[in-house]
């Protein structure tokens, strides 16, 4: 009987010491418990993994379309290279007089030019070997407001902060785990398609992927001013610059060994970080501290320079941009000889169109098509060998180095993003593999949504 007074005792001393302990409440607060991981399960017909140029335009053409659609980006915003990676100038979508690439990327582009009292390019001049003079340059970050509205109005359901853990192969599509901030998702898809860019989802559902020995350098873009170039000692200001080096203060490949071009750009696209590779949260970790170095170290050496010392940092993007990490082993690669000679194809879904583009630490030297060639792209092309109910979009399509360094621009992503959207969409409808659905079923539905699809000559 004293032990059950005693124990009583000692409960309610404790209850009133939790009591003493406790914080005072503020009118409106409440405790809570500690935050446990939420699981929950998701059904949809096509599930789109990775939200950059070639994701968001597949994700709006299968919600257009009517198909239940989930699009899942482990970044804070959609557009990829266009948007977080900054590049935001994403052409060629003309060829020699005429437009290759439409649809719902230059529907949404034009957008964005609109709405920023941008102006176009006049596409009717050749650009002969500079082919900077048909970009078009957008306000990145209004695009990725835009790209988003469209994604919601398509009936698209948007998972930012997430990424897949676990890709398992279903009856009739796919089951993919994904993770994100206090999220644990398993979305059951029929059609998947793998828009990461490295073919990050290919290789979870155990397929083999490509990949150089060494690959091309990312870019960090930025923006730099405080000073007149015309005024500056470009003469003087290179020798430094070799001296630094020398002395190893500074790297040349960081930005091509061309300081005087750094001035002359005030930043923009001339960064170079070495083996950039954004498959995995650690190696673009590295990426983005190797390219915030660069570009630190350079500004505290600019400003010790006659004319440059209130040199200043007037934007830079919240990460490195990647050109070049994974490719799948499809059907089909693209070779460089296919490409430059525009080869058509019998399952040809989309054009692309730029030069032979492959940086490396001395820079790029681009090596333009010849007159009238316009490459295309076939659907076997966007599908992993022996897959089933799988596609990708975008830079990691089938193709050869070569072929690859001019696919990877974001105007032919978008026209693969859209080829891949209404290939899953037929396939979804018809209970097929999108190999197995009719090439003329597919375009069809590309033109229907404002796309322009390859013809024979």
């Amino acid at each position: 009987m004293e032990k059950m007074k005693r124990r009583a005792a000692l409960a309610s001393l404790g209850s009133l010491s939790l009591g003493v302990s406790a914080p005072i409440l503020e009118k409106g607060e409440v405790l809570q418990a500690p935050y446990s991981v939420k699981k929950t399960s998701l059904k949809t017909d096509i599930l789109v993994v990775g939200g950059g140029t070639a994701g968001v335009i597949a994700a709006i053409q299968a919600g257009r379309a009517g198909r239940k659609t989930i699009l899942v980006e482990n970044g804070s915003q959609l557009g990829g290279t266009t948007t977080t990676g900054g590049v935001a100038f994403p052409g060629i979508f003309f060829a020699w007089g005429k437009q290759v690439i439409s649809g719902i990327g230059w529907e949404l582009v034009q957008a964005a030019v609109a709405m920023n009292d941008d102006q176009l390019p006049n596409f009717s001049i050749p650009h002969g070997k500079n082919h900077p003079r048909h970009q078009v340059r957008l306000n990145g970050q209004l695009y990725a407001m835009l790209i988003e509205e469209k994604c919601v109005e398509a009936g698209v359901q948007l998972r930012f902060y997430e990424t897949p853990t676990k890709v398992t192969p279903q009856k009739n599509g796919w089951l993919v785990q994904t993770m994100g901030k206090g999220v644990i998702a398993e979305i059951s898809c029929n059609q998947l398609i793998d828009c990461t860019g490295n073919a990050f989802v290919t290789s979870m559902a155990g397929y083999p992927v490509l990949r150089e020995a060494e690959t091309q350098p990312g870019s960090l873009m930025f923006q730099i001013g405080g000073y007149d170039f015309k005024s500056l000692d470009l003469k003087l200001i290179q020798a430094r610059y070799q001296e630094a080096i020398q002395k190893g203060e500074l790297v040349k490949t960081d930005f091509r060994n061309n300081i005087a071009g750094v001035l002359r750009s005030a930043g923009d696209n001339i960064s170079h970080v070495m083996g950039a590779d954004s498959t995995t949260s650690e190696t673009h970790t590295v990426a983005n501290l190797k390219g915030r170095k660069a570009l630190l170290d350079t500004l505290r050496f600019l400003r010790t320079l006659p004319g440059l010392e209130k040199t200043k940092l007037i934007d830079m993007q919240n990460e490195t941009a990647v050109r070049e990490t994974f490719r799948i082993d499809g059907h089909y690669k693209i070779t460089h000889a296919d490409y430059v000679t525009g080869k058509m194809f019998d399952d040809s879904i989309s054009y692309s169109y730029y030069p032979i583009d492959v940086h490396d630490e001395n820079g790029v030297v681009p090596d333009h098509l010849n007159e009238g060639i316009v490459p295309t792209v076939p659907l076997r092309a966007l599908v992993p060998k022996n897959s089933r109910n799988f596609l990708v979009a975008g830079r990691c399509v089938s193709s050869d180095r070569l072929a690859n360094s001019a696919l990877r621009v974001q105007a032919s992503c978008m026209g693969m993003g859209q080829a891949a959207g209404a290939a899953a969409v037929l396939a979804n409808l018809q209970n097929k593999s999108p190999l197995d659905v009719s090439i003329k079923e597919i375009r069809q539905l590309i033109e229907e949504h404002g796309g322009i699809v390859p013809v024979s000559q």
